[in-house]
């Protein structure tokens, strides 16, 4: 089974007694404690933006967390301050371990990515030497990632814009809403009962553009697109904005705009009441 490397994530292990409860302590999502599928998860600001997110999969009695190389310094950083006393051993290592997909089981430290309903193979971790035989083009994940409609922070949008509802951490398995308090878990929870939420993903077709070019609806900005990949895209949009999918334009040119099959919201969706954009501290 091919192996194709995702150049751009960076690969962190946390081990010791209180690795799992520093994780879960931070993150929005479920963190396995045992070996299993990965669970997908966001690290937030105190005002609930997304500064990192990824997968972390339980293996080798350790936890195995990803994210991308534009926010590794700063979630290393952060993660190390979380930690204050605990028990818990952070090692980057960047240098040394590298991540891959696969659309089906390998060896070694591979974990299912489930995201809800949204199947995305394999996330599979190995050391730099045991890479050698992989692919160097991530083409068919980043396929698979758009045509599910699942957006990525560090190509589709950068760390400090989204809030975690507008990429579908709350309906693709991302938050856990039964756990206790984390960073930002106040502003996520308001948004949920509330339903404030107006920016959502959206499948764009008929792209031309490069990454960050204007959707236009109504001519209107109604957001932007991410990294095309054969002329598809995961846009973040204003759902008020897109009354008419037959009338939306990137770069000038006319495009399709498609809600992914696992939203349960609709184009022309107006949310709930209160602001597109939460205020508040966020504690626990």
């Amino acid at each position: 089974m091919t192996t194709y490397l995702r150049a751009d994530r960076a690969v962190f292990r946390f081990s010791g007694a209180d690795a799992h409860k520093l994780l879960n302590d931070v993150v929005t999502g479920h963190v396995p404690a045992e070996d299993g599928p990965a669970a997908w998860w966001a690290l937030l600001s105190p005002q609930g933006k997304i500064l990192a997110e990824g997968l972390v999969g339980h293996a080798e009695g350790a936890l195995w967390v990803d994210v991308h190389q534009s926010v590794a310094d700063d979630f290393f950083k952060r993660m190390k301050m979380y930690r204050l006393r605990a028990q818990a051993v952070i090692e980057d290592l960047r240098e040394s371990f590298r991540v891959g997909y696969a659309a089906e089981p390998v060896l070694g430290i591979a974990h299912k990515d489930q995201r809800g309903p949204v199947d995305l193979g394999w996330r599979v971790i190995a050391p730099l030497e045991e890479t050698q035989g992989w692919e160097a083009e991530d083409r068919p994940y980043r396929m698979a990632r758009v045509e599910a409609g699942v957006a990525e922070l560090g190509v589709d949008y950068p760390a400090m814009e989204a809030f975690a509802h507008d990429v579908g951490f709350d309906l693709l398995g991302g938050i856990d809403f039964a756990k206790g308090c984390y960073v930002g878990q106040e502003v996520v929870s308001r948004m949920k009962h509330r339903g404030t939420a107006r920016r959502r993903p959206v499948i764009v077709q008929g792209v031309s553009a490069e990454v960050g070019a204007a959707v236009v609806a109504g001519g209107r900005d109604a957001g932007t697109i991410g990294q095309p990949v054969d002329g598809g895209a995961v846009a973040i949009v204003r759902l008020d904005r897109v009354t008419d999918p037959g009338a939306v334009s990137v770069a000038g040119e006319p495009v399709q705009v498609m809600v992914p099959e696992w939203a349960e919201y609709v184009l022309g969706e107006t949310g709930g009441e209160g602001s597109e954009e939460p205020s508040g501290q966020a504690g626990g």
